[in-house]
């Protein structure tokens, strides 16, 4: 059995020494590792947008320039129409919400019982434009008083074709297309043209999915609908649009432009569009981790409403914010 080596006192001081000063220089190049790395960022909170179908290719657009600068942010946009939007805005699970018409006072009765303050901001301004099938050669111009007999109420089930709308039109039937209940769009045409918001026959083919509504009045000739300008001019060569003419005015009929809605002249069927910034009430908690934190929220949104911004929405097919009338 061999016998271990046995140190002297001297020998196992100068061990320990060597041994302490070798984890010195080990701890200290860890530290000098450490403050050499980068600190991780704070992870970016998604911002989550939804609402109104028409503001939706504006914010979408918005949203691509906006991470081709900031490709750290995330942003999700839904379609849920502004009605839709309103209400998941007012329960506290969006950061924006986008609207095609005001805020009701029960959506904002809602929003209040949920804590949620909110700031409204026009993007931009829109034509909703009356469209058919382009082999119809027959409406040409509409007044605003045929565009409410023909979607009123008391038209349900008993104005069914182009004839009993005007005597000339030919005896074929009228095939309805529109925005669904939840629509900003559907409540701006129905306070525009019936008289009051939501009120409209029923028997028509509703989605929020302007899509739906193009596809349906390309297929049918005796097919009539109503959509966002931008929604028309992308799909032109499928649908024919109606000029329209407001009773009580003396213009002629008037063709949906961005030179009729920045004159003022493309009446009543021009509405502004709008974006609405959510904040915590005073006495809410801090915004959730689900959302946007304050300083993502500035920022994406100064970006968004800058005047430079003009040239992309008016691309798009709408008026940038503070041209009409001017």
């Amino acid at each position: 059995m061999a016998q271990g080596t046995v140190l002297s006192r001297s020998q196992a001081s100068s061990l320990i020494a060597s041994v302490g000063l070798l984890v010195t220089l080990l701890i200290f190049q860890l530290l000098i590792l450490l403050s050499s790395t980068p600190a991780l960022a704070a992870p970016s909170h998604p911002i989550r947008i939804d609402g109104s179908s028409t503001v939706y290719p504006i914010v979408e657009a918005l949203a691509e320039e906006y991470q081709q600068e900031h490709p750290e942010a995330e942003i999700t946009i839904g379609v849920s129409g502004t009605g839709g939007g309103f209400k998941k805005f007012c329960a506290g699970e969006l950061d924006i919400a986008t609207a095609s018409r005001p805020i009701q006072p029960v959506e904002r009765s809602a929003c209040e019982k949920g804590g949620i303050a909110f700031r409204e901001i026009p993007i931009a301004t829109d034509a909703i434009v009356v469209v058919v099938h382009p082999k119809n050669s027959w409406a040409q111009c509409l007044t605003t008083a045929e565009l409410r007999t023909l979607w009123e109420p008391a038209a349900q089930g008993k104005l069914t074709t182009w004839r009993q709308l005007r005597p000339d039109f030919p005896d074929r039937p009228v095939t309805l297309y529109g925005p669904g209940t939840d629509s900003g769009t559907f409540d701006y045409f129905t306070e525009a043209i019936v008289g009051t918001a939501k009120q409209s026959r029923g028997d028509y083919t509703a989605s929020e999915d302007d899509n739906v509504l193009i596809r349906g009045v390309a297929g049918d000739p005796g097919a009539l609908g109503y959509f966002s300008m931008a929604y028309y001019l992308q799909n032109q060569e499928q649908l024919k649009a109606v000029a329209i003419r407001a009773v009580g005015d003396d213009t002629a009929c008037i063709m949906p432009s961005s030179d009729a809605v920045k004159a003022g002249n493309y009446r009543p069927l021009a509405r502004p569009l709008f974006l609405y910034l959510a904040a915590p009430s005073k006495t809410a908690a801090d915004v959730s981790a689900s959302k946007g934190t304050s300083e993502d929220l500035s920022r994406f949104l100064e970006f968004a409403t800058n005047p430079e911004r003009g040239t992309l929405i008016e691309e798009l097919g709408f008026v940038p914010r503070g041209v009409v009338g001017r």
